[in-house]
């Protein structure tokens, strides 16, 4: 497998997807956080938009290269279990396996985003018993004083649970790679910076938008649409 085959090609892409939709989901859950690092910022840098941005990029730098990092993860642990090429059970490879279950969790994402799934909220306690251990080391970098502490909190904070994020790497690890599946969570991440990186600067107007139920039924209904394609395309590659 290549970089530019049609199977890598099209995690990344459906990645990059899901991060650009997640983002009005995103305001809710890490509006709060990016408001809690910049009110921790001295003023004369909050007042002003040209120092206060060079912080807000450094914590989703952090985010950003946690995300990476799970990539990387999930993709040793799945070429730790071989070829998912081969026939796993009734002739149905492992990829295919790994596929379906990627579609149906952003199917599933898909009706969250669009308020027809709340229940798939659940989902995001797999997290919790680490996030118990990183959180308190988040909250001792408050208040954020340097680019380097703004950073460390993004890192931190990028483990936050999420399901969302869990989706995302569920798409990483049909690559069957560790750097395939690296790549693929960085595209996830770039596609949350628009709304992420805006959020800390216009914390307002974006708040306005997560809360249009209209906006977030296209976001979801695309998301869906995303999972579908995905399901027939089950056995092609």
């Amino acid at each position: 497998m290549t970089f530019l085959d049609p199977l890598f090609t099209t995690s990344f892409t459906f990645a990059l997807l899901l991060g650009l939709l997640s983002g009005l989901h995103c305001v809710a859950m890490c509006g709060a956080i990016i408001g809690t690092l910049t009110l921790s910022l001295p003023r004369e840098i909050r007042s002003q938009k040209k120092r206060l941005v060079p912080f807000i990029f450094a914590y989703n730098l952090g985010r950003v290269a946690s995300y990476i990092t799970m990539g990387l993860i999930m993709g040793l642990l799945v070429g730790l279990l071989g070829s998912t090429n081969h026939p796993v059970i009734f002739g149905v490879s492992g990829h295919d396996i790994l596929q379906a279950t990627s579609a149906l969790i952003m199917l599933s994402t898909g009706l969250y985003i669009a308020n027809w799934f709340p229940r798939f909220a659940v989902v995001e306690r797999i997290g919790v018993p680490l996030w118990r251990r990183l959180e308190p080391l988040g909250r001792r970098l408050i208040p954020v004083r340097t680019r380097k502490q703004a950073f460390v909190f993004g890192v931190i904070w990028g483990w936050l649970p999420c399901g969302l994020v869990y989706n995302a790497i569920a798409v990483a690890a049909t690559t069957g790679s560790g750097t395939r599946s690296a790549l693929t969570m960085l595209a996830f991440g770039i596609g949350t910076l628009p709304t992420v990186m805006s959020t800390g600067i216009f914390t307002a107007w974006m708040a306005h938008l997560a809360s249009l139920n209209g906006l977030r039924r296209v976001a979801g209904l695309v998301i869906i649409a995303m999972a579908v394609i995905n399901l027939l395309a089950i056995g092609s590659y």
